[in-house]
């Protein structure tokens, strides 16, 4: 029984986990290399991660330089970088491709925190979906009578409490993005 409710509260550490790498793929005015993570390039014939065929380093603050170890790669990582969402259009020397972190408009700030708070309310929903599957199979050991319904209502109280505490930490990570975004 002990076992279930960590495996549970894992799977809820594992939701954070996501939203904030997911919050870190949202660009902020200045260059982050998680910004490249959801970009995949065509490379040998199977879709790979920018980060496995080039080093990505950053020299200045709205400076990423990805330099492919494979110069026949260049073309590739251009195009992919070209037709992804990031809305950045590389800039190819020869040798590494340059992308230039534009300041963010005002309204490509609130058109990021609205992202913020879609992937806030997807990581709830999420946390909420652990609750009800956690809150499910205690309720199928209470049909089996491997616990009496008082356990059951203490272990609703104890998985809304958990509940709670990671719905905090969602705000707690939406207001410093928020924050972040804001920043000029």
């Amino acid at each position: 029984m002990k076992d279930t409710y960590e495996e549970h509260s894992r799977k809820m550490d594992k939701t954070i986990e996501v939203l904030g790498h997911e919050f870190a793929t949202l660009r902020a005015g200045r260059a982050s290399a998680a910004v490249l993570d959801r970009v995949s390039v065509e490379y040998y014939g199977a879709q790979t991660p920018i980060a496995q065929i080039a080093s990505i380093s950053t020299p200045e603050p709205r400076v990423l330089v990805i330099q492919p170890w494979d110069a026949g790669a260049l073309k590739a990582i251009e195009k992919a970088i070209q037709v992804s969402d990031l809305g950045i259009n590389p800039q190819n020397d020869g040798k590494v491709i340059r992308l230039m972190f534009p300041q963010l408009t005002e309204e490509r700030r609130r058109e990021l925190i609205r992202q913020v708070h879609k992937y806030a309310e997807e990581g709830k929903v999420a946390l909420r979906n652990i609750r009800r599957d956690a809150i499910d199979a205690y309720k199928a050991l209470k049909k089996k009578s491997e616990i009496t319904e008082d356990d059951l209502k203490d272990i609703e109280k104890d998985f809304q409490e958990l509940i709670d505490k990671y719905c905090k930490d969602v705000d707690a990570l939406v207001v410093k993005k928020e924050k972040e975004l804001m920043e000029v």
